[in-house]
């Protein structure tokens, strides 16, 4: 299994009744449908200045936001062993090891501390690639804007960008504790919380147009340092997940947990419309490839 926002939330435990107020076993992180809602919104609160036809694509954003995880295809093995880190980050291995930009001086300084960066997660990296991509099709797209190839190539990397800021935005998959905690004799607390909360948006009934209400997108001045606040702030969460599993919240779904899920879904629909303005309007300055 893999590891699979801008929220204040205060908690009050009495016995088993939990209370919150804030603002805001499977390989998937948020399932498949789960991305597809996060995508969906955020491409419904777009602003006018990015292509209509981008707008309009909320369906399609969706289907393309689950295709990462359809790379982790058991028989595909090339591509799940390379696309397996590019969903995680186990901040714990990080300890004293400042985040550089570059992805292989990341693997220099993993390496030379003695931890292996397939195992310790690469999800920023996997972010600012994807955000990349989509930046140079942008502006590809203005340069031809009636190429409906280009278009099409638009929608397939907003979708899988959108898929990892996804990822980011649900807590287990910024720590090794991915799936329980270490228990008594080698024990495994808790194990099946990465499930209970990857579907919960799928098996109580979130609909995109939820998760889309109050989202304001924004341009970003610098993306890697908001890419990197964003995984320190989802990391925050991962005492609360373990806190509300232990009274089985994530099952049953009371307004507790349904709260907590719901702010971290809009949390990744406002980080994945904020990249999607962003990449639009840095395309403006991009010089052609060649």
């Amino acid at each position: 299994m893999n590891r699979c926002g801008r929220s204040c939330l205060h908690i009050a435990l009495i016995g088993t009744m939990i209370w919150i107020s804030g603002a805001s076993s499977t390989t998937f992180a948020w399932w498949i449908k789960g991305h597809g809602l996060i995508a969906a919104a955020a491409a419904s609160r777009l602003p006018d200045d990015l292509p209509a036809f981008f707008r309009a694509a909320g369906d399609k954003l969706a289907h393309m936001a689950g295709e990462p995880d359809r790379w982790k295809n058991r028989e595909a093995a090339f591509l799940k062993r390379t696309e397996f880190p590019e969903h995680f980050i186990d901040l714990e291995d990080w300890e004293g090891i400042d985040w550089p930009r570059d992805r292989f001086q990341a693997y220099e300084l993993l390496i030379r501390a003695g931890r292996k960066p397939d195992k310790v997660g690469l999800l920023p990296y996997a972010i600012m690639d994807a955000y990349d991509r989509l930046a140079v099709a942008f502006a590809d797209h203005r340069r031809e804007p009636d190429n409906e190839i280009i278009r099409q190539k638009c929608l397939v990397y907003a979708g899988i960008l959108s898929h990892y800021t996804g990822d980011c935005c649900m807590p287990l998959h910024t720590t090794r504790d991915y799936d329980g905690r270490p228990g008594p004799g080698g024990t495994t607390l808790q194990k099946g919380i990465h499930a209970k909360i990857d579907g919960f948006p799928e098996n109580h009934g979130f609909t995109a147009e939820e998760i889309a209400r109050d989202i304001q997108p924004r341009e970003l001045r610098d993306v890697w340092a908001h890419v990197r606040e964003r995984v320190l702030e989802s990391h925050l969460h991962i005492d609360l997940c373990y806190e509300l599993d232990r009274f089985d919240a994530f099952t049953h779904a009371p307004p507790a947990s349904r709260g907590f899920i719901m702010a971290r879904v809009r949390a990744a629909a406002e980080f994945t419309a904020d990249l999607w303005l962003t990449a639009w309007r840095r395309s403006a300055t991009l010089p052609p490839p060649f």
